[in-house]
């Protein structure tokens, strides 16, 4: 390895903070949260999330408490200023949010950012940055020190002068990788900003630091935000905030260490998504303190959800052992760690009852597990059945191995479930042809006499004629503007089998030309999540067999739970 070819941080920036403070704090509030996904996170991904996803997403954020959201770069993309111009003429945004924009420091960039925001009801925050450190002073923008200040502070003077009659908008300073940027001039120039735009209380400004490329460990990070916490002029004014990037894998220590060190703002994005190897993960960040015992004002009840709609929006897939979100986090496939979690667990429900207190309000002691599963809406004991099962036949392994079918991680929960029950019963192990009649028995048995058939269907550009039968009765409905999964599913609700689709995942059964096409489908029921599955020679037609099958079961289920409402998941009838 070339190493000799790259220079320690310490050669390159100096570091001047030797009597630090952070090491002996401790957190004991959460920060301001700013995500940037619809800004930051939108220009890493290779197809930017259009108005829709964009829309969504904005929305999530704000069901999950977030009150102050960078949303785009309105300059830059007539998306972003479009979707800045929505916030504008509807009540998307409720009052308590506030509306932070992006913007290069040049003066037409600036008038747009500006322009794009007028209208709006929201406090406003106008976000201006420059790059500082030397390498790209020098070969990026081609300017001195003094030049370069000297273009910031026309900026920020442009900015006072247009937002002149824009009332509740506040300023926002970024000297782009702030961490390579020498420390007297990157002070000297947050100093002239803050004096410029006379930063006050009642007013501040927000000087945001950016680690914009990782070189150092989070330590250095944390010194170098100490340092211009103790030295800033104007500090009752100024709102400290950090903008860590993920180039070394440390974004969160160094977020977590920067907040010890005197910052009162984090900006990053669900997940981590960003350039390189992305923005620092605000999730995982409000999770540490929750796991701590520390609210991190922001609700992630429902993790599930948000990683459903964060995956959709971003088309990136969230790893299967990403903390806290990811499908594997609560799963032990070791023996020892089973056994420590399942007596843990039984510790925890048995010292609730005996002091006679709500096992979701008792203190939380199990091993291998730093929090409780269920503050996030996941269910444990499924989770290590699976496991315990995987790690005896491989199940996922099997089928995909022998019949190249791939099943998604929540799908191999539920049929592990099917699989444990069909293993206890016979005693014995399963091979991958066992297992693949017990998922044909399971999830593409032969349609039911009382199942609603699809008798023909036809796509002619934007409209689709579908025939259902149900019982001895044939309709051809007409559905327009919208998709095929959409259309059919409307179709079903008119004809009483409603199904609310959450996911679908295609694979195939076998290889080559002969292969079978095979939809998996994820849908809600009364009792959560549950999955069908269609086969078919193309894709379309297996996807539209596993939307019925879904349309049915689920009103078996419904049905079932009318009928038996005190029966729990394991006394329920087999559909």
């Amino acid at each position: 390895m070339p190493s000799h070819r790259y220079t320690s941080v310490f050669d390159r920036v100096p570091v001047p903070l030797t009597d630090r403070e952070w090491p002996s704090r401790q957190l004991i509030s959460a920060p301001l949260w700013v995500p940037v996904d619809l800004r930051d996170g939108n220009q890493a991904l290779a197809e930017p999330m259009d108005p829709a996803r964009k829309r969504r997403f904005f929305e999530l954020l704000v069901t999950m408490g977030y009150k102050e959201i960078e949303v785009g770069y309105p300059s830059a993309s007539q998306t972003d200023y479009d979707f800045v111009r929505l916030l504008a003429a509807s009540d998307l945004a409720p009052e308590d949010v506030t509306i932070v924009v992006f913007t290069a420091a040049r003066r037409d960039l600036i008038e747009r950012t500006i322009e794009s925001v007028r209208g709006i009801r929201n406090p406003v925050v106008i976000h201006v940055y420059t790059a500082t450190a030397p390498t790209w002073r020098d070969v990026v923008l081609g300017r001195s020190r003094e030049d370069l200040k000297d273009l910031i502070l026309v900026a920020g003077q442009d900015v006072l002068e247009l937002t002149d009659d824009l009332p509740g908008v506040r300023f926002q300073f970024s000297p782009e990788v702030f961490n390579l940027t020498e420390p007297d001039y990157v002070l000297d120039v947050c100093d002239a900003m803050t004096a410029l735009w006379d930063a006050t209380p009642e007013r501040p400004v927000i000087l945001n630091l950016p680690a914009t490329v990782e070189v150092a460990t989070p330590n250095v990070y944390a010194d170098q935000i100490e340092y211009m916490h103790r030295n800033l002029a104007r500090r009752d004014g100024v709102i400290l905030s950090v903008h860590p990037h993920n180039d070394r894998g440390t974004g969160v220590a160094c977020a977590e260490l920067a907040v010890l060190a005197g910052a009162q703002r984090v900006e990053g994005c669900v997940f981590g998504n960003g350039e390189r190897t992305g923005n620092v993960d605000i999730a995982t960040l409000a999770l540490n303190l929750h796991a701590q015992g520390i609210d991190p004002m922001i609700d992630f009840s429902d993790i599930d959800e948000i990683r459903r709609t964060v995956e959709h929006c971003n088309g990136i897939e969230v790893h299967p052992r990403h903390p806290y979100v990811g499908d594997l986090v609560h799963t032990a496939f070791s023996g020892t760690h089973q056994d420590a979690i399942r007596k843990g667990l039984a510790e925890h429900h048995a010292r609730a009852e005996a002091l006679g207190t709500d096992a979701r309000e008792q203190r939380w002691l199990v091993p291998y597990l730093p929090i409780d599963p269920a503050d996030i809406g996941r269910d444990y004991d499924a989770v290590i059945r699976v496991n315990s099962q995987s790690g005896k036949g491989g199940i996922a392994y099997l089928l995909e191995r022998e019949f190249g079918v791939e099943l998604p991680r929540r799908l191999q929960i539920e049929f592990a479930r099917t699989v444990q029950a069909h293993a206890d019963s016979v005693g014995d192990e399963l091979t991958a042809t066992d297992l693949w009649s017990l998922f044909e028995r399971t999830y593409l048995d032969a349609a039911p006499s009382d199942m609603p058939a699809l008798a023909h269907y036809r796509l002619d550009g934007s409209e689709m004629l579908v025939t259902l039968r149900s019982g001895s009765d044939t309709r051809t409905h007409r559905v327009t503007d919208s998709g095929p999964v959409e259309g059919l599913v409307s179709v079903l609700a008119e004809a009483g089998f409603s199904v609310e689709v959450l996911s679908l995942h295609q694979t195939s059964i076998g290889g080559g030309s002969t292969a079978d096409a095979l939809t998996l489908l994820e849908y809600r029921d009364v009792h959560g999540t549950a999955w069908a599955a269609g086969r078919a020679t193309s894709v379309l037609d297996s996807t539209f067999d596993a939307v019925m099958r879904a349309a049915w079961r689920n009103g078996r289920t419904t049905l079932i739970e009318e009928e038996c409402p005190r029966l729990d998941s394991n006394q329920r009838p087999a559909l």
